[in-house]
């Protein structure tokens, strides 16, 4: 937001001035990202490192909680 606090600038002047903090604003580069680490929940090999539910009483218990 932009405020005039002194002053009585003309609606032509007013858009030459916002303008300018526009195009400044557009060619401003835009700060490096960190990259995102892998998010461990999503991973897919959390749910297939004990591989495939071995058949037996709690074989569906381990279909999606893996083994630890």
């Amino acid at each position: 937001m932009i405020k005039v606090v002194k002053g009585n600038p003309t609606p032509e002047e007013l858009a030459a001035a916002l303008a300018v903090v526009r195009a400044r604003a557009a060619a401003a580069p835009e700060p490096p990202r960190a990259p995102r680490a892998a998010d461990a929940w999503a991973a897919p090999d959390r749910v297939a490192r004990g591989g495939p539910p071995r058949p037996g009483p709690r074989a569906w218990a381990r279909t999606y909680w893996p083994d630890r």
